[in-house]
């Protein structure tokens, strides 16, 4: 999949997930490389993984760069996942 193609109609959208867009945006927010990425902001773990995970596999979250297993990179959005975030600033 490429990480302009994100499924944004299967995502829910409560403030927690939108708050964890908004700090990805921000340059606040790493992920773990694997196939269930866990979200870590300010250094934290998220404490939603299960949202961490769907924001992922919708393709409005990637990893910057490759890493090993396990390793945590900065984590970016999906050019469909900068347009949500625009759309639910303009809509709160």
């Amino acid at each position: 999949m490429s990480y302009d193609d994100g499924d944004v109609d299967q995502v829910a959208y409560s403030h927690r997930t939108v708050a964890m867009l908004r700090a990805v945006a921000a340059g606040r927010a790493v992920m773990t490389c694997s196939a269930e990425p866990d979200l870590f902001i300010d250094g934290l773990p998220c404490c939603d993984q299960f949202a961490a995970h769907e924001l992922t596999h919708h393709g409005l979250v990637y990893p910057s760069h490759p890493g090993q297993v396990g390793q945590r990179v900065p984590a970016r959005l999906t050019p469909t996942g900068l347009g949500l975030v625009a759309e639910l600033t303009v809509t709160a």
